[in-house]
């Protein structure tokens, strides 16, 4: 007779895990917003001014390109972004629509190269795998860049010069974790040239004042900060471990070689208050940090399409991003 697995933990909408260590991911929220978490498959063919593709990297995982069309204005080549995906370190695919409908027109409108690589999933692969995947992409990369490796559409108009991180939520913590790895390594005919990590997943053991007084959002609850964290981190960590909590982290700030960056941040997030010590901290470090704040917006606002299109506000903060994302790509 084969026995029935136990639920033994539930993410809310998102993630269930079983007592035989199997994780299910299939989105169980409300039916209405279901088309944000599915995939979109690829296309070669430009659709409103942007192609995409999926390619399986050296070392087998997954990546997708968003390619924007060649317009006369272009320069020779394009600026790249290496994105990584937010989700808790738990779930969240590059192709999700949410995904899909963000970096697309971000492609489009920064004239510049999307990389998206699906990074490993906690709580069957714990921190630090989704940055050892964050890096070995940048790695990957530079293979192009020194025409180890083949790949068409980065070979002939990505500008290896101009490569930027950029992440959302937990992503955004995986772009300070790789660019200060970078920091270390040595690279050839690749230049990291800046970071933008946006709402990253910044937190303490202890509630900050934000955490107990902003508004929970669909992309944000205490529940979520701490069931997510609590499968992702290393076992044995808390929230005060390096990757979530890089003010009081394994070095000083002060001591990591980091290009520019563009800190974007929300002003209703639950978790401005841990986020903004991180700024203060890189500050404090004389690190080459700007500060971005969307008046108003909740933690990963834009990647909400439904607000996009139904709320002006929403719609006006996300264009607002996405221009002074493009204006620091420009200045750098």
């Amino acid at each position: 007779m084969v026995q029935e697995k136990k639920l033994v933990d539930e993410v809310s909408g998102w993630l269930r895990l079983y007592d035989d260590g199997s994780v299910d991911r299939t989105w169980t929220g409300p039916p209405e917003v279901k088309f944000m978490v599915e995939p979109v498959p690829p296309h070669e063919e430009f659709i409103n001014g942007v192609a995409t593709r999926d390619i399986i990297a050296s070392d087998n995982h997954r990546i997708r390109l968003y390619m924007p069309e060649k317009i006369s204005e272009d320069k020779e080549k394009l600026p790249i972004f290496l994105h990584f995906q937010g989700g808790g370190f738990c779930i969240s695919e590059p192709d999700w629509f949410m995904y899909y409908q963000f970096y697309s027109r971000l492609a489009r409108s920064t004239r510049a190269i999307v990389v998206s690589p699906l990074l490993r999933r906690a709580p069957e692969y714990r921190l630090p795998a989704a940055i050892d995947d964050g890096f070995s992409t940048l790695l990957w990369l530079q293979s192009i860049a020194k025409r180890d490796v083949e790949e068409p559409w980065l070979k002939k108009h990505g500008d290896f010069n101009r490569v930027f991180l950029i992440g959302d939520s937990s992503g955004a913590n995986i772009v300070h974790e790789v660019a200060s790895r970078a920091g270390e390594a040595q690279f050839d005919l690749l230049c990291l040239a800046g970071g933008i990590p946006i709402h990253p997943g910044f937190v303490r053991s202890s509630r900050s004042k934000s955490e107990l007084e902003k508004p929970q959002s669909p992309f944000l609850t205490l529940d979520m900060v701490d069931k997510f964290l609590n499968l992702a981190l290393p076992l044995g960590s808390n929230k005060d471990h390096p990757i979530t909590c890089p003010m009081d982290g394994a070095r000083p700030l002060s001591e990591l070689k980091l290009p520019p960056f563009l800190l974007c941040l929300a002003e209703m997030d639950l978790i401005i208050d841990t986020e903004m010590e991180y700024y203060e901290a890189m500050k404090k470090a004389n690190k080459d940090v700007e500060l971005f704040v969307s008046k108003g917006m909740t933690h990963s606002f834009y990647l909400n399409k439904i607000a996009v299109d139904m709320d002006p506000n929403t719609g006006a903060e996300t264009q607002a991003l996405i221009a002074r994302i493009k204006e620091f790509i420009e200045q750098h």
